[in-house]
């Protein structure tokens, strides 16, 4: 009997564990409205996503944030897919499913210098042309 009851209490417990609750930027604004004050807790198990509508109107880019609805969200971004084109009445939808992911864009990474890498092997190759046996050096590609 003991058992049956530490297994229903555990279940439970692992239950309310699953409960899925993510934050979002929520606004309707000229600008990106990516700051502390815009962030909402969504409701949980039902907004599962964040949603970023970007409009450009003839007064400028408006913005639109909101927690959204996976269903919700993703049919919305793929109908508004034909009319994200840049340009004047364009609106774009995005969504994503991470803490505040409908926030700024974020900056890429600076690309690693490739091509100083394949400049400094090269000390290593002739160094090693040098010193193994010219049965084990392979042509290289």
């Amino acid at each position: 009997m003991r058992l049956l009851v530490f297994a229903t209490l555990f279940g439970v417990l692992l239950d309310a564990g699953d409960a899925l609750q993510i934050q979002c930027y929520q606004c309707e604004e000229h600008n990106d409205c990516s700051t502390p004050e815009y962030i909402v807790n969504c409701t949980v198990n039902v907004q599962d996503m964040c949603q970023k509508e970007v409009l450009v109107k003839p007064d400028g880019i408006h913005y639109r944030k909101s927690c959204a609805s996976s269903g919700a969200c993703l049919i919305a971004s793929s109908g508004y897919q034909q009319f994200c084109t840049g340009r004047l009445n364009s609106v774009c939808i995005s969504c994503c499913n991470t803490p505040l992911c409908n926030g700024p864009k974020r900056k890429r990474p600076v690309p690693s210098a490739a091509g100083s890498h394949a400049r400094s092997s090269r000390p290593l190759v002739a160094l090693l042309t040098f010193l193994l046996p010219p049965r084990l050096l392979l042509p290289l590609t």
